[in-house]
Order: C-alpha cells, then sequence, then structure tokens
C-alpha cells in the first residue's frame, strides 16, 4: 500500500483513498483545510488526483489557529498544474486582468478556465480591473479620462456588473495605479458608485492601493490612495507591502520587514485591520554588480533562488534587519550577482504579522509559480476561510 510522507509534530489519524475521492472532499469530510491536509502530506502532487488505496495522514485542526482570508493574483496563463496544486491555499482567486478601455469598456480575456477550477476548488474567483494602457503600464491619463468622466464610469460599473453575471465571479477587484493627485476624490467616488450598484447584487468589492506610511506620502504611487475614504468604502484593501527591491531599484529585500511594518502601523489607523490583505511578494530578484539604475534585475523564484545558490556553492545569509535572505555569486562570464529572495524564516517573519495586527489576511502576488516556503508556512500557521463551498 503507498503511504504519502508526514510532517513531524503534526498530530493524526490515517485514511484509506476511495474511488472518487479528492483532497477537497476529504478535508471537508474530516472538518480540515485543503492546506492543512497538504501540509501533513507533501508528497501529493496533484489535489485533485489521488491513487484508490493511498493512505493519507488526516492531521487534527489546531483548535487555537487564527482563521485568515489568502488571495492570491493569477495571470490566465498560468499552468493548470500548478494552478490545481495552489487553489487549497487560497480563498480568493483574483485573476489579472481586465485592462479597462477609456470608453468604460472591457477586453475578452482567457478566464474562463481559471473560473472553473477556482469553483471547482471552492475558491472564489474574482474579477480584477486596472487602468492599465496600450504600452502594458499603469496609465495615469486613462485614469483621468474614466474619473473624469461620470457617463463612462456607469458605462464600466455596467459592463462589471454583466461580467461578473456572466462569467459566474465572486467579487470584483478595482486597481488603478499611478492615478493623477487632483483625482484622489473622483477616485473615491468611482468606489463609491461601484460598491452601491455592485453590493446589492451580491459582490464583494476589493481594491489594490499603495503601501503608504502616512496619509500625505508624496509620489503618484501613493497620493491618490485615500486610505481612510476608501476603507471605509469597499470590503477589503490590499495592500501592495512588497517593491522595496524593484527592477530597476539598488539590491535590497523586496519586502523588507521594516518597511511593512511602518505601513501597518499607518494602515491599521485609518482602515479596519480585518479589511486589510497585505501583500506576499512570491519572488525574488537576481541583480548584476556593481548597480547600474539602467541595468534590469532578474526576476527569480524562490526555488530557483535556492537552486542558484546550490550550483554556485554560494552561502545563503539572512538580514537580520530586514528579515530576508540573500546570496552572492559569480555567473560563468565573471560578473558579480547579489539575489534577495524569501525562505520559510522570512515568510514566517511576515506572516506573523497578520496576527500580530489583526488582519483579516494576505495576498499573493503572483501564484504563477509555487511557493513551496510560503504555501507551507502559511499552512502551518493558520486556517485558511473559505467563503463559497464546493
Amino acid at each position: 500500500m503507498y503511504k504519502y510522507g508526514t510532517k513531524v509534530g503534526i498530530k493524526m489519524n490515517l485514511y484509506t483513498v476511495r474511488e472518487g475521492d479528492t483532497v477537497y472532499s476529504i478535508a471537508r469530510a474530516h472538518g480540515i483545510t485543503p492546506a492543512l491536509l497538504l501540509l501533513a502530506n507533501p508528497s501529493i502532487v496533484d489535489p485533485g488526483l489521488l491513487p484508490v488505496g493511498a493512505e493519507l495522514v488526516i492531521p487534527e485542526k489546531a483548535a487555537n489557529a487564527l482563521e485568515i482570508l489568502v488571495n492570491g493574483y493569477a495571470f490566465p496563463n498560468i499552468a493548470q498544474d500548478i494552478l490545481r496544486r495552489t487553489l487549497p491555499y487560497l480563498t480568493f482567486l483574483s485573476i489579472f486582468s481586465y485592462e479597462v478601455g477609456a470608453d468604460g469598456s472591457l477586453p475578452v480575456i482567457p478566464d474562463g478556465p481559471l473560473i472553473t477550477a477556482a469553483h471547482n476548488a471552492g475558491v472564489a474567483p474574482v474579477m480584477v480591473i486596472t487602468n492599465i494602457g496600450e504600452d502594458g503600464g499603469f496609465s495615469s491619463e486613462l485614469a483621468h479620462t474614466i474619473l473624469s468622466d461620470t457617463q463612462v464610469q456607469e458605462t464600466l460599473i455596467n459592463n462589471v456588473a454583466n461580467k461578473l453575471k456572466a462569467k459566474n465571479y465572486y467579487a470584483l477587484n478595482v486597481d488603478f495605479e499611478y492615478i493623477f493627485p487632483a483625482d484622489r476624490e473622483a477616485y473615491v467616488r468611482f468606489l463609491e458608485r461601484a460598491v452601491t450598484r455592485l453590493r446589492p447584487l451580491g459582490y464583494d468589492v476589493f481594491t489594490a492601493l499603495a503601501p503608504k506610511t502616512g496619509p500625505n506620502q508624496q509620489g503618484l504611487l501613493y497620493e491618490a490612495h485615500d486610505y481612510a475614504a476608501v476603507g471605509n468604502l469597499v470590503d477589503f484593501v490590499i495592500l501592495m507591502t512588497y517593491e522595496w527591491g524593484y527592477t530597476y531599484g539598488p539590491p535590497m529585500a523586496v519586502s523588507p520587514l521594516p518597511q511593512v511594518r511602518r505601513v501597518l502601523d499607518y494602515a491599521v489607523t485609518a482602515i479596519p485591520p480585518q479589511k486589510i490583505l497585505m501583500g506576499m511578494p512570491n519572488y525574488g530578484y537576481d541583480w548584476t554588480l556593481p548597480f547600474v539604475p539602467e541595468r534590469p534585475a532578474h526576476t527569480v523564484s524562490f526555488e530557483q533562488a535556492e537552486r542558484l545558490a546550490r550550483e554556485a556553492n554560494a552561502a545563503v545569509q539572512f538580514d537580520d534587519q530586514s528579515q530576508a535572505p540573500y546570496f552572492f555569486y559569480t555567473d560563468d562570464s565573471g560578473d558579480r550577482h547579489v539575489v534577495w529572495f524569501d525562505n520559510r524564516q522570512s515568510v514566517r517573519a511576515r506572516l506573523a504579522l497578520v496576527d500580530e495586527y489583526g488582519l483579516g489576511g494576505i495576498s499573493f502576488w503572483t501564484v504563477n509559480r509555487f511557493s513551496i516556503p510560503g504555501y507551507e508556512q502559511l499552512a502551518s500557521m493558520y486556517n485558511i476561510q473559505k467563503v463559497i463551498s464546493v
């Protein structure tokens, strides 16, 4: 009989897989989350396919574990095997994205397979709209065109409502970034219109906000995001607590703990903490040294970073201040590099902030890569709340 491996220290019983069983059905029958079941059985490759006769560990649900909401952003091109492995760790799947037209129109995107997979796994699919322009970047001008014309907004909200119903979405996530400071109040009014129209139809409204440390923080990314006004309106706020280390910036941790704390210190004074989903990066960066602003860093997954360190025989160090790992290596051309990424220790340090600040949960950007340290730490620390059933 095949037996899955077990995690040390988990109180458990055993269950033999029967015809038609899935991770989702077994977890539901035993009153635990799929994520906890996967944590106890790390050899499971596909949560939807289990060999009949396999022996699973059924862990006991921790009575004192906090239940939190978990959002994951996904691009439509996510590999189906990665999607299936990831869904047990999520409450919401935010599909990125519908790029809004200047006339309030919405494009066609291949989101159908993701929506179906989410529903089949008991995960709520969330429609994301963005002000991404034709050049592929967030457009201040496009946001201004929409926010300065109430008829365009009505058209957009009508199109959104129709799409939510036709596609069987659970909620809307408005991710408008780099809004002109002069459009600050207009953005709040637009969100108010969206909430007023969609909430009576049964749809929650999310929004994503830049990582501010105070109400008057300067900069195009920050000024139009009014934490207090927006937090009062919407159901959930996703704080983008990452990108301190970024593609064209100097080498540093992507999500340093002190900077994340500064954002949360302010955020919980302006937004009800239970509405806040703290952003969690699912990537790191590889910089060529010496740092040159015009030379971009390369994105790496956590697994790629660890593999690179092993292959280069590089010593992984841990920065106690930022609570993040990093290492140096020399490539085949003789160029020196530094890589900042995340491991279980750094993920655990940030996840602990959810309990400390009383937050509603977290949001991964993105889940197109499978995050072993992220998901294992999540499932070991918290129970994952589900808002829809299979």
